[in-house]
């Protein structure tokens, strides 16, 4: 399928949106509102949250969708977590956690202004074009009713159209021979993902684990002796991009080159307004 859109309007259009939805996983709104519910732990309040669309699921499932946590800390986790609170007592506190996390980012004025109204429409049509084939947490988030807020209605939408690209990168993944900890690694070294400090922290993994995937990099040629993609990791992680763009094409092209294009004004604005406001913490993304 030959695309319409400019090259990557749709990569970069996605990038504008994410971090809408990304920001209340950092959020202090998330602590508050699972902690109300009865989950206090904050690693179990993301497995939580993350996967409620999916029901009352068990630690492999979390583990397969996820993919780049620790089995051992998933399980941890999952499926005690439900004992605590169902996932529609969870769902509903998600909801009041992006309800506030945006009101605070962004101001009550970008909340109910025509812009994020039309933000939200674009979005939600662009998402009207998401598989669910192969695509569990996108599929599972699909089944949710869409909020009547626009606020919450571009939220949700950007929380499809993130699953949806997630899930097709995970089968580029796959098929680049990536393992959770070497796909960790070989990103983390583009400068552009989540920094090993973070990802250890967050995602279950030890130093040992971490120093064993760099290993696995450098003989095949993927990193170099001083932690640096070579030529040829660069090469892999920018046809991974590439492939990624191709499976997560269908959105995109529906919403149409004017749309992607406001899609993607509109949705800047809003995140370099939530960046302002700290979003994200520092040290989140980078090298180090």
């Amino acid at each position: 399928m030959n695309s319409s859109l400019p090259e990557r309007a749709g990569r970069h259009c996605y990038h504008a949106l994410n971090p809408l939805h990304s920001a209340h996983y950092f959020s202090p709104d998330l602590g508050r509102e699972l902690a109300a519910v009865g989950i206090e732990d904050a690693d179990a309040a993301y497995f939580a949250v993350r996967s409620a669309a999916m029901g009352t699921v068990g630690a492999g499932v979390v583990t397969a969708t996820f993919f780049n946590f620790r089995h051992e800390l998933v399980a941890k986790h999952v499926p005690a977590v439900w004992e605590t609170a169902s996932p529609a007592v969870v769902l509903a506190a998600r909801a009041r956690v992006a309800d506030a996390t945006l009101r605070r980012l962004l101001g009550e004025e970008a909340v109910a202004s025509d812009e994020m109204a039309e933000a939200a429409e674009l979005a939600l049509r662009a998402s009207e074009a998401c598989e669910r084939t192969a695509r569990p947490l996108y599929a599972a988030h699909a089944d949710l009713p869409i909020p009547d807020a626009p606020h919450l209605a571009l939220w949700h939408a950007t929380t499809l159209l993130r699953e949806h690209r997630g899930d097709g990168h995970l089968t580029v993944l796959l098929d680049a021979g990536l393992d959770p900890v070497e796909a960790l690694v070989s990103h983390a070294a583009t400068g552009k993902g989540t920094s090993p400090r973070w990802a250890m922290a967050t995602r279950g993994w030890t130093q040992d684990d971490w120093e064993a995937g760099v290993v696995r990099l450098r003989e095949r040629g993927l990193l170099d002796g001083e932690g640096e993609l070579t030529e040829a990791g660069v090469a892999l992680r920018r046809e991974m991009e590439v492939r990624t763009d191709h499976l997560d094409r269908a959105p995109y092209e529906h919403l149409g080159t004017e749309g992607v294009a406001r899609l993607t004004e509109l949705a800047t604005g809003f995140t370099a307004a939530a960046l302002a406001a700290e979003a994200f913490p520092k040290g989140l993304i980078g090298k180090g």
